[in-house]
């Protein structure tokens, strides 16, 4: 696994869990968090904008819940068609990677204050889609406001993946598996994710690659093994 840049102005580790839905990022991650906080002060971020939520929702909604679903999503791939989202779904695209944005800002700060961090989900910006990436991503967008908004998302996440996690713990999983865990999710959409998170680089970041389907005890502890190794740095740098 490659080793991380010499840690600039960082007090404590910035640490990373990602992975698709089905993966077992609640379960690892409630369990390292509270390994994490019996060593130093820990927060955890989570960094995602959890509109799968919403969408879930809404399709449970009696009578009308389907039909809606399909709408929302009719609107919201046309984000990916090549002329992009009209400037009403452009508007909301953005407004919920701002969402994002300010989750982000929240978690820079705690880790300023020299908080040890652990993130469910983290921003990239190579691979657009829904694991983390923008939400913008028609090469020629039309209309002015649909450019701008597309020009703007993609600095900001430029900007949020040029803070490079100290580790990246990659949780894989197969779509099988995903979907007889998260059995309500849409399978088209699960399918793109599992596809996608082998394609996260994370601007560099090293990465630590875990099959979540292995029993839960390796996968703590193989993830427990990589975050001590990296606390470990940080104490000798400090020290020195």
């Amino acid at each position: 696994m490659p080793q991380p840049e010499p840690f600039r102005n960082r007090s404590a580790p910035l640490i990373a869990l990602v992975g698709a839905d089905g993966s077992g990022k609640t379960t690892v991650g409630q369990e390292l968090l509270e390994w994490l906080q019996t060593m130093r002060p820990t927060a955890f971020c989570h960094l995602g904008k959890q509109t799968g939520n919403w969408g879930r929702a809404i399709a449970r909604m009696p009578f009308v819940g389907k039909k809606l679903d399909k709408q929302v999503i009719a609107r919201s791939s046309k984000a990916r068609d090549e002329k992009g989202a009209g400037a009403t779904v452009s508007i909301v695209i953005f407004a919920l990677s701002m969402r994002r944005v300010f989750r982000f800002l929240r978690m820079r700060r705690l880790h300023r204050k020299g908080f040890m961090i652990l993130t469910d989900r983290y921003p990239q910006a190579v691979v657009p889609g829904p694991m983390d990436g923008p939400g913008l991503v028609a090469r020629n967008p039309k209309g002015m406001i649909a450019r701008f908004l597309t020009g703007r998302e993609q600095a900001l996440y430029d900007w949020m993946a040029s803070y490079k996690p100290d580790i990246v713990i990659r949780l894989n999983v197969d779509l099988e598996t995903a979907l007889k865990r998260k059995p309500d999710h849409r399978p088209a959409s699960l399918e793109r994710k599992v596809r996608d998170v082998p394609r996260l680089s994370f601007n560099g970041a090293p990465i630590l690659d875990l099959d979540s389907r292995e029993p839960l005890d390796q996968v703590i502890g193989k993830a427990k093994a990589a975050i001590l190794d990296v606390i470990a740095r940080y104490d000798q740098t400090t020290a020195k």
